[in-house]
């Protein structure tokens, strides 16, 4: 395993952040509420890998610095799906069968 420096890991993550930025911002309106669906899958793909990953930290603070992070996806996720549940019953008739 290699020896992964915080330059990098910053670089990553400023590359990472632009790069988001342009993608989704390209996004039309309609496909919003699919992509949301699919963020949030992906997101409960990296709960789970997040969990792996603080039982194998060396130390208390890279555990709680990992806690933190996986508080943060939880939100995420939760939110996420409040959301895209919120836009698609906006779709479900009033009154009618469900």
């Amino acid at each position: 395993m290699s020896d992964f420096s915080l330059n990098e890991a910053l670089w990553v993550l400023l590359l990472g952040s632009l790069l988001g930025f342009e993608l989704i911002g390209k996004v039309p309106p309609t496909l919003h509420t699919p992509l949301m669906s699919g963020a949030n899958a992906i997101s409960g793909i990296t709960l789970l890998a997040a969990l792996a990953l603080i039982g194998q930290a060396p130390s208390p603070p890279l555990q709680a610095l990992g806690a933190v992070a996986l508080g943060f996806a939880l939100f995420n996720v939760i939110g996420g799906f409040l959301v895209t549940d919120r836009m698609l019953a906006m779709f479900r008739r009033r009154g009618g069968a469900a």
